[in-house]
């Protein structure tokens, strides 16, 4: 089959593909069984070279693709039979047929046939090698007369450019002059501007300078007179929130001498203050009291009973006495919730005052009758009490726990007590 023009072979191949698509599995020649499983497209590209092969070898196999033939050209394939061609007959058909059949003098008739297709193929070759020497004549006639039109048109092309350029060298010219003129007349101006533009910033400084100046005394004027408006506003509220607390507590604290003294009616007339002897009466006036210690927690429990009393405690002067083990914050916190307790019971103003502004994590104030203080920074909480003790008006209670004889006697006026801190320890431990 190899001496089988390509035409021939590639016909009896694809009949053997469908041939052996529809051979049942058991007469599939064992050479094709690989292939028989594949689709017949796959079957005719795989495997050409084992369909030949069986086709060639195998006399079962061929019978059956000599049928699928015949039955598609029986007269063609009764002509074979008896010896003879047809002389109308395709030379492939005829060289498919012989091959399968394989008459008397077969290889006669395939020769005959092969070398029909092959000056078919010449003649169809030379015909298209003809067809395509026209076309490419035809090409390079109609390149040549492009190339004619080209150069027709390109030498027009120049000399329209040559005109141009002429031109455009006239107009670069003119152009170059007056860019000449413009650049001259631009630098003159660039000088005249540059001038006035001087002048300007000389007269911008000299007006930010007299705004600055102006700004200045503006911002001098209104400070002055912010200073004076706070000033006087906060002169006049702290001298009326003095006069209003000094008269409450006066009211308070008569009301409250009154209600503690029980005092009836009075009904003595001064002549009853002149000393005489009384039948049945005796002269002296009673047992006489004792004096209470700083350092008695009766005694604070006493003066914390007046009324509008504030007491202004030195923190750390308390809690280092009571409670030195603990930690700061902790020792605070405890100090806070008793102080806390005390004004819920005795209705007094307290305020706990500690030593510095740093602290991070500030004692939680458990009511509204009790306020912690830190003193500023470059304060101590010394100073922060006197002033504290100096703010409030003469007249009103106020009472500075602290064991601290500098505070003590920095907070000395009339009206204020100083209490031991023993005295409060006691009294947060009832």
């Amino acid at each position: 089959m190899s001496t089988l023009p390509d035409a021939v072979r590639a016909r009896l191949v694809a009949l053997g593909s469908d041939v052996l698509g529809s051979m049942p599995a058991a007469e599939v020649p064992r050479v094709l069984r690989p292939i028989a499983r594949f689709a017949a497209a796959k079957r005719a590209r795989l495997g050409a070279s084992a369909i030949a092969s069986a086709l060639d070898t195998e006399a079962g196999f061929r019978r059956r693709v000599l049928d699928a033939a015949s039955a598609a050209d029986p007269a063609l394939a009764k002509a074979l039979e008896s010896g003879s061609a047809p002389a109308a007959a395709d030379p492939v058909d005829v060289a498919v047929l012989a091959y399968l059949l394989r008459p008397d003098g077969w290889e006669t008739m395939v020769e005959t046939a092969a070398a029909s297709v092959r000056r078919g193929d010449d003649e169809g070759r030379l015909t298209r090698e003809a067809a395509a020497a026209e076309r490419l004549r035809e090409q390079l006639e109609a390149a040549r007369a492009s190339t004619r039109e080209m150069r027709a048109t390109m030498r027009a092309e120049i000399d329209r450019l040559k005109a141009e350029n002429t031109m455009l060298r006239r107009r670069v010219q003119e152009t170059r002059e007056r860019l000449s003129e413009a650049r001259q007349q631009e630098q003159d101006e660039q000088e005249q501007a540059g001038r006035e533009l001087a002048e300007a910033r000389a007269a911008l400084r000299a007006a930010e300078t007299e705004a600055r100046r102006l700004r200045a005394r503006l911002a001098d004027t209104e400070a002055a007179l912010e200073a004076a408006r706070r000033s006087g506003r906060a002169e006049r509220g702290l001298g009326t929130a003095r006069l209003a607390l000094l008269l409450d507590t006066l009211g308070e604290a008569a009301a409250g001498l009154r209600r503690e003294l029980a005092l009836p009616a009075s009904t003595l007339s001064p002549a009853d203050t002149v000393e005489a002897a009384v039948p049945g009466s005796p002269l002296d006036g009673g047992a006489v009291g004792r004096a209470r210690a700083a350092d008695e927690p009766g005694y604070l429990d006493e003066l914390l009973a007046l009324p509008r009393v504030h007491l202004i405690v030195d923190g750390y002067n308390v809690t280092k006495a009571a409670w030195p083990a603990m930690p700061l914050d902790a020792q605070r916190s405890r100090l806070a919730q008793g102080l806390a307790a005390v004004s819920a019971r005795t209705g007094a103003e307290v305020t706990l005052v500690f030593d510095g502004a740093d602290v991070t994590v500030p004692p939680p104030v458990p009511g509204s009758g009790i306020r912690v203080r830190f003193s500023p920074t470059g304060q101590t909480a010394d100073e922060l009490i006197r002033r504290m003790v100096r703010a409030e008006p003469q007249g009103r209670p106020v009472v500075v726990v602290s064991s601290d004889r500098e505070v003590a006697e920095g907070v000395r006026r009339p009206g204020v007590r100083s209490v031991e801190s023993v005295a409060l320890i006691g009294l947060l431990g009832r």
